[in-house]
């Protein structure tokens, strides 16, 4: 009996073997495209929720596709963290109207009328 063998000079068990490698290198790949899809999505809806935007379908489907509960990696997580705490910070209307009691009004205007004396100076049509 002779030995199967194909056109590149392997047996043919170790071109299943071979193939079995393949499939199972190319399962392990398509697992974490899947998780990496899913991390994306759930930072997605973290940010959706945030800013009160309507969620997406499609996110929910790709973090169910994952296996449900998707954790993020820590970078992914302190990025959505650290937006959250910069909006914090910020009292939106209130800080303002609290920064704009610091300003000095007479010292701002002195220093506007100022300008204006420089361009006077320099513009001869002024």
């Amino acid at each position: 009996d002779k030995v199967a063998t194909l056109p590149n000079g392997m047996a043919r068990e170790e071109f299943e073997e071979y193939q079995r490698q393949l499939l199972e290198e190319k399962i392990e790949r398509d697992k974490v495209f899947a998780q990496r899809k899913a991390e994306r999505a759930t930072v997605r809806m973290h940010l959706r929720d945030k800013y009160h935007l309507a969620q997406d379908e499609r996110d929910d489907a790709q973090v169910h596709v994952a296996g449900g509960a998707v954790e993020l990696p820590q970078d992914l997580a302190a990025i959505v963290h650290s937006e959250e705490e910069e909006e914090d910070g910020s009292a939106g209307a209130f800080a303002f109207m609290a920064k704009l009691r610091e300003v000095e009004l007479p010292a701002l205007r002195d220093r506007a009328l100022g300008g204006v004396d420089q361009v006077k100076e320099k513009c001869a049509l002024m």
